[in-house]
């Protein structure tokens, strides 16, 4: 090989360690950015809606499935509807809880819901109550804010929600990972194994990541809170979701990723349905607990309906529905 030759190779060693340097440094949103190329909506200005609100495309999903009900219905008749803003990893227990609500108040005859994290709903909100899901704008007016009692202190305080908050069911976090657990997660320190790919929440604005922050660290301290949440996600190891109780069991089982924190009560209703999902238990010294909480919305177009709502999380019945999921009372 002749001297020419050598500073050739030589050169093209170095761009090669240079585009491979780059290519595991790339965040989560770089690679967003290149894969809304694939996934509709195509259009730019597809929507022709005035005011469009906030807009919410969460790529890879499909999150229609957490907007429940008949909008029209509710918009037309708010006194005899209830409209419900809430954390969307309740969404399982909801139809069971709408439906012993509506029998024990027949004056309700329409509610319309809407599951996505809490920080989108407060984005909504800020917004004129208005959303827009690709092509499709959506206004409703909710009279009920439900999301994690600490939420609401700032829902409170940036006069979303008025009143007294009520607290009803508390969750535990818990790793969800492929049936039959094949990649041995032992615990939270298995996320320091590099080769282990990952689906977590994103901490703009799902609530349960400051919680996952906590549990990290009380298992492996900043070093594995850092592996994860920083180098995990520049390396592309580790992807952020929009939607993490939609995502991260529909990634797992899709084998993109291996596993991710949930809650205990998310990965218990996917083993209820039967998808080829595992929970890890985290121990108590390690978990973080969760207590949920609602409150009244300001302006809720049914102040009737919604005290209603709020008193019935307070009973038995809504606390034994709850339960069959695994939650537990505060």
């Amino acid at each position: 090989m002749n001297e020419s030759s050598k500073k050739f190779y030589k050169l093209l060693g170095v761009v090669m360690a240079f585009v491979f340097v780059i290519s595991m440094t790339m965040s989560n949103n770089s690679f967003a950015m290149g894969i809304k190329r694939i996934f509709p909506p195509w259009c730019k200005q597809g929507d022709p809606a005035l005011h469009q609100g906030y807009k919410f495309n969460a790529i890879t999903v499909d999150n229609n499935p957490d907007y429940h009900g008949n909008i029209t219905t509710v918009t037309l008749h708010p006194k005899s509807s209830l409209v419900l803003y809430i954390g969307g990893n309740i969404f399982f227990v909801l139809p069971r809880l709408v439906k012993a609500f509506l029998k024990e108040y027949p004056n309700v005859k329409h509610v319309f819901y809407i599951t996505i994290p809490p920080g989108i709903l407060i984005r909504m909100w800020k917004h004129g109550d208005t959303i827009t899901l690709g092509n499709l704008t959506m206004h409703v007016v909710p009279d009920v804010y439900m999301a994690g009692a600490k939420k609401l202190n700032y829902t409170n305080k940036i006069g979303m929600t008025v009143g007294k908050k009520v607290t009803y069911v508390t969750n535990d976090l818990e790793i969800m990972t492929d049936k039959g657990n094949p990649y041995h997660i032992t615990g939270l320190k298995s996320f320091l194994n590099p080769k282990l790919k990952l689906s977590m929440p994103n901490p703009e604005w799902e609530g349960i990541a400051k919680q996952i922050k906590m549990s990290l660290i009380k298992a492996g301290g900043k070093k594995l809170e850092q592996a994860v949440y920083n180098y995990g996600v520049k390396s592309g190891r580790v992807y952020l979701t929009h939607i993490h109780h939609r995502q991260t069991p529909i990634r797992i089982m899709q084998h993109k990723s291996d596993a991710g924190v949930n809650w205990y009560s998310e990965v218990k209703f996917q083993e209820m349905i039967g998808n080829p999902i595992t929970g890890v238990k985290i121990p108590a010294s390690q978990n973080t607990t969760a207590l949920y909480g609602a409150a009244m919305t300001k302006g809720a177009p049914n102040k009737v309906a919604a005290k209603e709502w709020l008193n019935f999380l307070k009973t038995k019945t809504s606390l034994s529905i709850f339960e069959r999921y695994g939650f537990k009372a505060p």
